[in-house]
């Protein structure tokens, strides 16, 4: 049976209308959160898509240690409050260390599980205990036929777990999306998510921190969606070229709308068929 994961007041399931993860790579400041927020909040509303605000409070694995890494826990976790209470979002975000969890659980509703600590099962079953979300990344290194040894490690504890694939290293500084993973981890049940702008990602591939191809990004998503997802994972951004992490990877604000419009006409296409 397709599994269903309830979020505040709506569903996410990979036969129901593709739900939309979607913020800046990570929180720089107060204003810059509330005003992404509030223009991909104002843009799903307008196209009916149930929206999640993503950010990380804390990039640690950057591949520069001079990098930015973001505002840090105590101050993000007032503006998550913020955007919860106040822009009635929900909220994702990425844990690194099992002390977060705790920490962590009044102010977000999905806690995400990194892709490179996609097999820490410390890691996953304190991010379970929370009764969360739980936003598990198949890591760049694994095989999606070995998901479910990661599922194993949840499920006992915690049902509520959503599936993302971000790509598959191909080499050095390169991934590449084999759309063959959608379709196994989908013979999980639980909702499937496809990260599509950290597939375009090089790692590494500027030396002191990571390139990527963001020419991709629409690409991928068309194919992806067309296999019949759950949810689509976006880093978005008003400046790109500016942004502190991951720009060469990031969708541009401006162009979500009418990304996403597109988008939504391949999903019903799908959903419809398989009705």
């Amino acid at each position: 049976m397709i599994k269903q994961v309830k979020i505040n007041n709506f569903i996410i399931s990979n036969n129901l209308p593709i739900t939309l993860i979607a913020g800046p790579c990570q929180l720089e400041n107060r204003d810059h959160a509330i005003f992404i927020a509030e223009k991909i909040k104002k843009i799903c509303e307008k196209l009916k898509i149930n929206f999640i605000y993503k950010t990380s409070f804390d990039k640690a694995n950057r591949t520069s240690h001079l990098s930015k890494r973001g505002l840090g826990l105590d101050k993000s976790l007032k503006i998550f409050d913020e955007i919860r209470n106040t822009l009635k979002i929900p909220i994702l975000t990425d844990i690194h260390t099992s002390e977060h969890c705790e920490v962590i659980k009044n102010s977000v509703d999905i806690i995400q599980i990194p892709a490179f600590l996609c097999r820490q099962t410390d890691l996953l079953q304190s991010a379970a205990r929370t009764n969360l979300v739980i936003n598990i990344k198949k890591g760049q290194f694994l095989a999606p036929w070995d998901v479910p040894n990661i599922l194993r490690k949840v499920e006992t504890l915690n049902q509520n777990i959503l599936l993302t694939e971000r790509g598959v290293s191909f080499g050095y500084n390169t991934l590449v999306s084999d759309m063959r993973s959608i379709s196994i981890m989908k013979k999980s049940n639980y909702p499937v998510i496809f990260d599509a702008t950290h597939s375009v990602q090089q790692p590494g591939g500027k030396g002191d921190q990571s390139g990527g191809q963001r020419e991709f990004i629409y690409d991928l998503s068309k194919a992806a969606v067309s296999i019949g997802i759950a949810g689509l994972f976006l880093e978005v951004h008003d400046d790109p070229g500016n942004a502190p992490s991951d720009g060469p990877n990031m969708l541009k604000l401006s162009e979500l709308e009418n990304f996403l419009i597109k988008i939504q006409k391949i999903d019903k296409l799908v959903k419809i068929e398989k009705l």
